[in-house]
């Protein structure tokens, strides 16, 4: 290859050298997520959520509870679905069966 063909990247001068995975100087700043180092995790079971009309109508009204940051629905259509609760602090279970219930399905007994 000739000097024309090489293009510098710039990695040695920006850096330290390397990039940023392997870099030998790390950033002060810790990598942002989307969910907050101390986040508590729940999971929930429900019954009789058969498409993802069902998955929205329970995630908005879980979403609705005071705390809750995210909710992800595991659809298992006519089963029963996984429902993970994301939150600041331990959400409450009967707060999350009164908004599975006003969403129109009920929890099941966690196996």
């Amino acid at each position: 290859m000739t000097e024309q063909g090489i293009k510098d990247l710039g990695l040695q001068a920006a850096n330290g050298g390397g990039c940023a995975c392997c870099s030998s100087v790390q950033s002060a700043a810790p990598a942002e997520s989307g969910t907050p180092a101390a986040a508590e995790s729940a999971r929930f079971f429900v019954t009789g959520m058969t498409c993802s009309h069902c998955v929205s109508s329970v995630t908005e009204e879980i979403s609705a509870i005071a705390g809750v940051s995210e909710v992800s629905v595991d659809l298992h259509a006519g089963g029963v679905s996984t429902v993970t609760v994301s939150s600041g602090a331990a959400v409450d279970a009967e707060q999350v069966r009164a908004a599975v219930e006003e969403a129109g399905y009920s929890l099941a007994p966690a196996s």
